[in-house]
Protein backbone atom coordinates (compact mmCIF):
# COMPACT_ATOMS: atom_id res chain seq x y z
CA UNK A 1 0.00 0.00 0.00
CA UNK A 2 1.00 3.62 -0.88
CA UNK A 3 0.91 6.20 1.80
CA UNK A 4 -2.84 7.09 1.50
CA UNK A 5 -3.55 10.51 0.11
CA UNK A 6 -6.87 10.94 2.54
CA UNK A 7 -6.06 11.75 6.13
CA UNK A 8 -7.58 12.89 9.48
CA UNK A 9 -5.48 16.24 10.18
CA UNK A 10 -4.63 15.45 13.65
CA UNK A 11 -1.57 17.54 15.03
CA UNK A 12 1.80 15.46 15.77
CA UNK A 13 1.38 17.09 19.66
CA UNK A 14 0.24 14.19 21.72
CA UNK A 15 -2.35 16.32 23.18
CA UNK A 16 -4.55 16.95 20.06
CA UNK A 17 -3.38 13.57 18.36
CA UNK A 18 -5.61 12.28 21.22
CA UNK A 19 -8.09 14.70 20.70
CA UNK A 20 -9.93 12.31 18.71
CA UNK A 21 -8.79 9.24 20.73
CA UNK A 22 -9.77 10.88 24.05
CA UNK A 23 -13.28 11.46 22.11
CA UNK A 24 -15.97 10.72 24.95
CA UNK A 25 -12.86 9.16 27.67
CA UNK A 26 -15.12 10.89 30.48
CA UNK A 27 -17.91 8.92 29.33
CA UNK A 28 -19.32 6.00 30.87
CA UNK A 29 -19.45 2.34 28.87
CA UNK A 30 -23.10 1.95 27.55
CA UNK A 31 -25.55 0.87 30.07
CA UNK A 32 -26.53 -1.90 27.97
CA UNK A 33 -23.59 -3.76 27.30
CA UNK A 34 -23.43 -6.97 28.35
CA UNK A 35 -20.85 -9.53 29.21
CA UNK A 36 -21.15 -11.20 26.36
CA UNK A 37 -19.85 -9.18 23.80
CA UNK A 38 -23.28 -7.69 22.72
CA UNK A 39 -24.39 -4.00 22.83
CA UNK A 40 -27.60 -2.61 22.58
CA UNK A 41 -29.82 0.75 23.24
CA UNK A 42 -33.11 1.18 23.54
CA UNK A 43 -35.03 1.87 20.08
CA UNK A 44 -37.02 5.43 19.24
CA UNK A 45 -38.87 4.06 16.56
CA UNK A 46 -36.40 4.23 13.70
CA UNK A 47 -34.44 0.87 12.32
CA UNK A 48 -32.75 -0.60 14.44
CA UNK A 49 -29.43 -1.45 12.31
CA UNK A 50 -27.48 -4.89 13.45
CA UNK A 51 -23.95 -4.10 13.51
CA UNK A 52 -20.66 -6.34 14.35
CA UNK A 53 -17.11 -5.34 14.96
CA UNK A 54 -14.62 -8.22 14.79
CA UNK A 55 -11.54 -8.38 15.65
CA UNK A 56 -8.02 -9.88 14.58
CA UNK A 57 -7.25 -11.36 18.44
CA UNK A 58 -8.24 -11.45 22.17
CA UNK A 59 -5.50 -8.78 22.63
CA UNK A 60 -6.37 -5.92 25.24
CA UNK A 61 -5.49 -3.00 22.36
CA UNK A 62 -9.23 -3.79 21.20
CA UNK A 63 -10.20 -3.70 25.19
CA UNK A 64 -9.65 0.37 23.17
CA UNK A 65 -11.75 -0.47 20.19
CA UNK A 66 -14.53 -1.80 22.03
CA UNK A 67 -14.93 1.68 24.61
CA UNK A 68 -15.12 3.53 21.03
CA UNK A 69 -18.09 1.32 19.69
CA UNK A 70 -20.22 1.66 23.46
CA UNK A 71 -19.49 5.63 22.60
CA UNK A 72 -20.75 5.69 19.24
CA UNK A 73 -23.76 3.21 20.76
CA UNK A 74 -24.60 5.39 23.35
CA UNK A 75 -25.16 8.62 20.79
CA UNK A 76 -27.33 6.09 18.56
CA UNK A 77 -30.39 4.63 20.01
CA UNK A 78 -30.96 2.42 16.66
CA UNK A 79 -27.94 0.63 16.65
CA UNK A 80 -27.01 -2.84 18.49
CA UNK A 81 -23.62 -4.22 17.82
CA UNK A 82 -22.44 -7.89 18.51
CA UNK A 83 -18.35 -7.00 19.31
CA UNK A 84 -16.79 -10.62 18.31
CA UNK A 85 -12.76 -11.72 19.41
CA UNK A 86 -11.18 -15.14 17.58
CA UNK A 87 -9.56 -16.26 20.61
CA UNK A 88 -6.87 -17.91 19.01
CA UNK A 89 -6.39 -15.30 16.45
CA UNK A 90 -6.63 -17.89 14.08
CA UNK A 91 -8.30 -17.27 10.35
CA UNK A 92 -10.43 -20.21 10.83
CA UNK A 93 -12.02 -18.86 13.93
CA UNK A 94 -12.29 -15.68 12.48
CA UNK A 95 -14.06 -17.22 9.79
CA UNK A 96 -16.65 -18.86 12.24
CA UNK A 97 -17.16 -16.07 13.88
CA UNK A 98 -18.22 -14.17 10.44
CA UNK A 99 -20.74 -16.91 9.38
CA UNK A 100 -22.24 -16.84 12.66
CA UNK A 101 -22.82 -13.32 12.04
CA UNK A 102 -24.41 -13.07 8.62
CA UNK A 103 -26.57 -16.17 10.07
CA UNK A 104 -28.18 -13.82 12.75
CA UNK A 105 -28.30 -10.98 9.81
CA UNK A 106 -26.46 -8.45 10.64
CA UNK A 107 -26.67 -5.74 7.84
CA UNK A 108 -23.11 -3.93 8.84
CA UNK A 109 -19.78 -5.74 9.67
CA UNK A 110 -16.55 -4.16 11.01
CA UNK A 111 -13.13 -6.43 10.38
CA UNK A 112 -9.93 -6.74 10.97
CA UNK A 113 -8.95 -9.31 8.85
CA UNK A 114 -6.31 -11.88 10.09
CA UNK A 115 -5.10 -13.00 6.47
CA UNK A 116 -6.29 -10.62 4.20
CA UNK A 117 -4.42 -12.27 1.10
CA UNK A 118 -6.30 -15.83 1.85
CA UNK A 119 -9.80 -13.98 3.21
CA UNK A 120 -10.98 -12.25 -0.18
CA UNK A 121 -13.57 -14.68 -0.65
CA UNK A 122 -14.98 -14.60 2.87
CA UNK A 123 -14.62 -11.07 2.74
CA UNK A 124 -16.86 -10.79 -0.76
CA UNK A 125 -19.02 -13.93 0.44
CA UNK A 126 -20.00 -11.06 3.47
CA UNK A 127 -20.29 -8.29 1.46
CA UNK A 128 -22.73 -9.44 -0.97
CA UNK A 129 -25.03 -10.10 1.74
CA UNK A 130 -24.43 -6.77 4.51
CA UNK A 131 -22.47 -3.48 4.37
CA UNK A 132 -18.78 -4.57 5.05
CA UNK A 133 -15.60 -2.31 5.85
CA UNK A 134 -12.27 -3.06 7.32
CA UNK A 135 -11.03 -1.98 10.10
CA UNK A 136 -6.88 -2.37 11.82
CA UNK A 137 -5.85 -4.49 8.81
CA UNK A 138 -7.42 -3.52 5.37
CA UNK A 139 -7.88 -6.10 2.40
CA UNK A 140 -7.53 -3.92 -0.11
CA UNK A 141 -8.15 -6.28 -3.26
CA UNK A 142 -11.97 -7.17 -1.60
CA UNK A 143 -15.81 -6.06 -2.08
CA UNK A 144 -14.88 -3.92 1.39
CA UNK A 145 -16.96 -0.83 1.40
CA UNK A 146 -13.84 1.47 3.22
CA UNK A 147 -10.87 0.69 5.04
CA UNK A 148 -11.16 2.76 8.85
CA UNK A 149 -8.14 2.77 10.46
CA UNK A 150 -3.82 3.21 10.28
CA UNK A 151 -2.08 4.18 6.93
CA UNK A 152 0.35 1.84 8.10
CA UNK A 153 3.00 2.27 5.30
CA UNK A 154 3.45 5.79 6.79
CA UNK A 155 3.42 4.18 10.60
CA UNK A 156 6.29 1.90 9.05
CA UNK A 157 7.77 4.71 7.90
CA UNK A 158 7.28 6.53 11.23
CA UNK A 159 9.05 3.74 12.68
CA UNK A 160 11.77 3.72 10.84
CA UNK A 161 12.80 7.28 11.47
CA UNK A 162 12.58 6.09 15.26
CA UNK A 163 14.97 3.67 14.56
CA UNK A 164 17.70 5.66 12.61
CA UNK A 165 17.80 8.13 15.91
CA UNK A 166 18.58 4.76 17.96
CA UNK A 167 20.89 3.64 15.64
CA UNK A 168 22.82 6.56 14.06
CA UNK A 169 25.61 4.77 13.13
CA UNK A 170 23.31 1.62 12.16
CA UNK A 171 23.34 -2.02 12.49
CA UNK A 172 21.81 -5.39 11.85
CA UNK A 173 17.75 -5.67 12.63
CA UNK A 174 15.56 -8.26 13.69
CA UNK A 175 11.55 -8.13 12.66
CA UNK A 176 8.81 -9.91 14.35
CA UNK A 177 5.17 -9.84 13.73
CA UNK A 178 2.36 -12.59 14.14
CA UNK A 179 1.80 -12.98 10.16
CA UNK A 180 3.91 -11.14 7.77
CA UNK A 181 1.38 -11.78 5.32
CA UNK A 182 -1.50 -9.53 7.15
CA UNK A 183 -1.90 -6.29 5.10
CA UNK A 184 -0.83 -4.19 8.06
CA UNK A 185 2.18 -6.09 8.99
CA UNK A 186 3.16 -5.85 5.13
CA UNK A 187 2.34 -1.98 5.30
CA UNK A 188 4.65 -1.61 8.10
CA UNK A 189 7.57 -3.45 6.92
CA UNK A 190 7.57 -1.73 3.86
CA UNK A 191 7.22 1.40 5.35
CA UNK A 192 10.18 0.80 7.89
CA UNK A 193 12.31 -0.91 5.08
CA UNK A 194 11.55 2.74 3.15
CA UNK A 195 12.49 4.77 5.63
CA UNK A 196 15.87 3.16 6.58
CA UNK A 197 16.78 2.74 2.79
CA UNK A 198 20.18 4.33 2.35
CA UNK A 199 21.12 4.38 6.11
CA UNK A 200 23.59 1.74 7.59
CA UNK A 201 20.69 0.21 9.23
CA UNK A 202 20.34 -3.79 7.58
CA UNK A 203 17.25 -6.07 7.96
CA UNK A 204 18.33 -9.79 8.78
CA UNK A 205 14.95 -11.29 8.59
CA UNK A 206 11.25 -11.26 9.41
CA UNK A 207 10.11 -13.77 12.10
CA UNK A 208 6.69 -14.95 12.59
CA UNK A 209 4.19 -16.50 15.37
CA UNK A 210 1.18 -16.61 14.80
CA UNK A 211 0.15 -14.41 17.51
CA UNK A 212 1.32 -17.21 19.86
CA UNK A 213 2.98 -14.94 23.10
CA UNK A 214 5.42 -17.37 24.52
CA UNK A 215 7.00 -18.10 20.59
CA UNK A 216 6.98 -14.98 20.14
CA UNK A 217 9.39 -14.08 22.91
CA UNK A 218 11.15 -17.64 22.01
CA UNK A 219 11.64 -15.98 18.61
CA UNK A 220 13.20 -13.00 20.64
CA UNK A 221 15.01 -14.61 22.70
CA UNK A 222 16.96 -17.15 19.98
CA UNK A 223 17.68 -14.15 17.83
CA UNK A 224 19.76 -12.64 20.98
CA UNK A 225 21.45 -15.80 21.60
CA UNK A 226 22.00 -16.67 17.36
CA UNK A 227 22.94 -13.14 16.37
CA UNK A 228 25.43 -11.51 19.17
CA UNK A 229 25.73 -8.32 17.09
CA UNK A 230 22.44 -7.52 16.81
CA UNK A 231 21.41 -3.94 17.45
CA UNK A 232 17.48 -3.85 17.31
CA UNK A 233 14.35 -5.62 17.87
CA UNK A 234 11.68 -4.31 15.95
CA UNK A 235 7.98 -5.55 16.81
CA UNK A 236 5.25 -4.58 14.54
CA UNK A 237 2.36 -5.96 16.14
CA UNK A 238 0.96 -5.27 19.40
CA UNK A 239 2.13 -7.98 21.86
CA UNK A 240 5.55 -7.99 20.20
CA UNK A 241 7.10 -5.47 21.86
CA UNK A 242 6.19 -7.11 25.73
CA UNK A 243 7.32 -9.81 24.26
CA UNK A 244 10.95 -8.37 22.86
CA UNK A 245 11.11 -6.56 26.00
CA UNK A 246 10.71 -9.62 28.33
CA UNK A 247 13.55 -11.93 26.23
CA UNK A 248 15.80 -8.44 26.30
CA UNK A 249 15.46 -8.17 29.54
CA UNK A 250 15.87 -12.15 30.23
CA UNK A 251 19.27 -11.72 28.39
CA UNK A 252 20.82 -8.70 30.33
CA UNK A 253 21.42 -6.90 27.05
CA UNK A 254 18.52 -3.94 27.82
CA UNK A 255 20.11 -0.60 26.30
CA UNK A 256 22.77 -2.77 24.85
CA UNK A 257 19.77 -3.64 21.83
CA UNK A 258 17.22 -1.14 20.89
CA UNK A 259 13.57 -1.65 20.73
CA UNK A 260 11.02 0.05 18.82
CA UNK A 261 7.50 -1.58 18.43
CA UNK A 262 3.93 -0.38 17.82
CA UNK A 263 0.55 -0.19 20.45
CA UNK A 264 0.60 0.56 23.98
CA UNK A 265 0.54 -2.35 25.53
CA UNK A 266 0.63 -1.93 30.25
CA UNK A 267 4.84 -3.42 29.59
CA UNK A 268 4.88 -1.46 26.28
CA UNK A 269 4.21 1.53 28.19
CA UNK A 270 6.34 1.03 31.12
CA UNK A 271 9.35 -0.04 29.16
CA UNK A 272 9.19 3.22 26.91
CA UNK A 273 9.10 5.37 30.51
CA UNK A 274 11.92 3.44 32.03
CA UNK A 275 13.87 4.01 28.60
CA UNK A 276 14.24 0.23 27.90
CA UNK A 277 11.93 0.87 25.11
CA UNK A 278 13.37 3.68 22.88
CA UNK A 279 10.14 4.49 21.25
CA UNK A 280 6.28 2.62 20.39
CA UNK A 281 4.26 3.37 17.35
CA UNK A 282 0.67 4.02 19.12
CA UNK A 283 -2.81 4.38 16.84
CA UNK A 284 -6.29 5.37 17.83
CA UNK A 285 -7.76 2.18 17.91
CA UNK A 286 -10.92 3.97 20.16
CA UNK A 287 -11.16 5.56 16.79
CA UNK A 288 -11.37 2.76 14.69
CA UNK A 289 -14.48 1.49 16.88
CA UNK A 290 -16.19 4.98 17.26
CA UNK A 291 -16.11 5.58 13.30
CA UNK A 292 -16.78 2.17 12.21
CA UNK A 293 -20.20 2.97 14.22
CA UNK A 294 -21.01 5.85 12.85
CA UNK A 295 -20.28 5.36 9.36
CA UNK A 296 -22.02 2.19 9.03
CA UNK A 297 -25.17 3.96 10.78
CA UNK A 298 -25.00 6.52 8.25
CA UNK A 299 -24.51 4.45 5.37
CA UNK A 300 -27.42 1.94 6.39
CA UNK A 301 -29.66 5.37 6.85
CA UNK A 302 -29.08 6.05 3.70
CA UNK A 303 -26.24 8.42 3.16
CA UNK A 304 -24.05 6.91 0.57
CA UNK A 305 -21.66 9.35 0.63
CA UNK A 306 -19.98 8.69 3.89
CA UNK A 307 -17.29 7.01 2.51
CA UNK A 308 -14.56 8.24 0.84
CA UNK A 309 -13.86 8.34 -2.73
CA UNK A 310 -11.03 6.31 -2.62
CA UNK A 311 -12.75 4.06 0.26
CA UNK A 312 -9.68 5.26 2.69
CA UNK A 313 -11.31 6.23 6.15
CA UNK A 314 -7.24 7.49 7.39
CA UNK A 315 -6.46 7.56 11.68
CA UNK A 316 -3.03 9.24 12.35
CA UNK A 317 -0.76 7.81 14.40
CA UNK A 318 2.02 9.30 17.28
CA UNK A 319 5.73 7.99 18.11
CA UNK A 320 5.58 7.78 21.67
CA UNK A 321 9.13 8.32 23.80
CA UNK A 322 10.25 8.52 27.11
CA UNK A 323 9.38 12.30 27.08
CA UNK A 324 5.84 12.15 26.13
CA UNK A 325 4.76 8.39 27.10
CA UNK A 326 3.60 9.31 30.90
CA UNK A 327 0.89 12.27 29.73
CA UNK A 328 -0.12 9.28 26.64
CA UNK A 329 -0.84 6.53 29.69
CA UNK A 330 -2.99 8.98 31.60
CA UNK A 331 -4.90 9.70 29.04
CA UNK A 332 -5.49 5.81 27.81
CA UNK A 333 -5.94 5.05 31.77
CA UNK A 334 -9.06 7.87 31.82
CA UNK A 335 -10.23 5.96 28.83
CA UNK A 336 -9.92 2.36 30.23
CA UNK A 337 -11.56 3.72 33.13
CA UNK A 338 -8.81 2.67 35.73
Amino acid sequence: MSTMKTTIFLSASLALAFGLFGCGSGDKPSETATTTGTTTSKPTGSKKHKLAFVTNNASDYWTIARKGVEKAQSELPNVEVDFKMPADGTAAAQRAIVDDMMAKGVEGMAISPVDPANQTDMINSAAAKALVITQDSDAPLSNRSCYIGTDNFAAGKQAGEELKKALPNGGKIMIFVGKADAQNAKDRIGGIKEAIAGSKIVVLDVRTDDTDRARAKSNAADVLTKEGDIAALVGIWSYNGPAILSAVTDANKIGKVKIVCFDEEDDTLAGVKSGAIDSTIVQQPFEFGYQAILMMNKFLDGDKTVFPENKLHIISTVALSKDTVDDFKAKLDKLRGR
